[in-house]
């Protein structure tokens, strides 16, 4: 099938990747338009522009990809499909009309669970046993269009939000071109979701890392793994210094919420329920280090109390 390709990195790049070395290689990229980085604020080619140009495949950047001129540019390669993956921009009823077959999206979740932007990190925070990719034809309200097809897989005990969106950008790319070969087809069967059963997961700020201590410590330790590798799980330490937190274990011990409980061969602190150990921790501006590595520059003493930063907590 003709495809255009719409997305942003680092979900989009292997579902992309998938897409050119198939059969249905795409007519073009669209994508965000790069962002200055590092202190010289130089503007570089992201992860997919560079493998769309490796590819020869045309890189295209509007900054307002719903105007009529670049719809008209888009229509000018009579594309049978829009193929969208982690965009970050709403299409308009001009773009999802645009192509015969419309607009395919492919979205981190099990739809209708967790319509919206950060599906995985919510799975995991709320205990998911297991997430997975669908592929929904887009529509004017977010994530609602019917699923062609869903892929499931389980979420590790031990798993971070990064390492499951790294599983199901490989797992999306899988289930885009299944889903691409029943519409060629004339096999594809759009099932329309459940209202009943929808959930969403809002769009996640720094702030929402915050560790509330009054919370279980199985909640946290799922809160640890869900913001990983952003916005990271954030604490202060006795001392009123930010702490990210990469890494924790559930303990069965009890104390005072925030109560540090043992500062030698383990950091533990008290949660609301157990406590949880603190097995991998990264101070400001420093390399992560383990829990007593960091006490051991820390100095800090039992029965001390940690707390999390303003402005928000899990």
């Amino acid at each position: 099938m003709r495809t255009v390709f719409l997305g942003s990195p680092p979900f989009a790049t292997p579902v992309f990747e998938r897409l050119v070395r198939s059969r249905h290689r795409p007519l073009a990229l669209v994508t965000l338009p790069d962002k200055p980085k590092g202190r010289g604020r130089e503007v570089e080619d992201s992860e997919l522009v560079r493998a769309a140009r490796a590819a020869s495949i045309p890189v295209l950047q509007p900054e307002r990809p719903n105007d009529a001129a670049f719809v008209a540019e888009l229509r000018a390669l009579a594309p049978d499909v829009l193929v969208v993956a982690s965009y970050g921009v709403l299409l308009k009823q001009a773009l999802l009309e645009l192509a015969p077959h419309g607009a395919l999206n492919v979205h981190g979740s099990l739809l209708p669970r967790w319509r919206g932007a950060s599906p995985i990190q919510a799975a995991i925070r709320e205990g998911d046993a297991h997430t997975g990719v669908s592929i929904q034809r887009i529509v004017l309200a977010l994530d609602e269009g019917d699923v062609l097809l869903a892929r499931e897989r389980p979420i590790g005990v031990r798993e971070t939000s990064g390492a499951v969106f790294a599983a199901l950008a490989e797992l999306g790319g899988e289930a885009l071109l299944e889903a691409l070969e029943r519409l060629e087809a004339g096999t594809a069967v759009f099932t329309p979701q459940d209202a009943r059963l929808a959930t969403y997961a809002r769009k996640l700020k720094k702030e929402h890392g915050a560790l509330d201590w009054k919370r279980d410590a199985q909640v946290l330790e799922r809160h640890v793994r869900a913001m990983n590798p952003w916005p990271l799980a954030r604490m202060l330490d006795p001392k009123g210094r930010e702490l990210s937190v990469l890494e924790a274990r559930v303990v069965e011990a009890r104390g005072e919420a925030g109560r540090v409980l043992e500062v030698g061969e383990r950091f533990v602190v008290a949660c609301g329920e157990r406590a949880l150990e603190l097995v991998t921790v990264q101070a400001a501006g420093k390399k992560p280090m383990s829990g007593p590595e960091f006490l051991r520059g820390a100095r800090l003493e039992v029965g001390q109390v940690v707390s999390a930063p303003a402005g928000g907590s899990a």
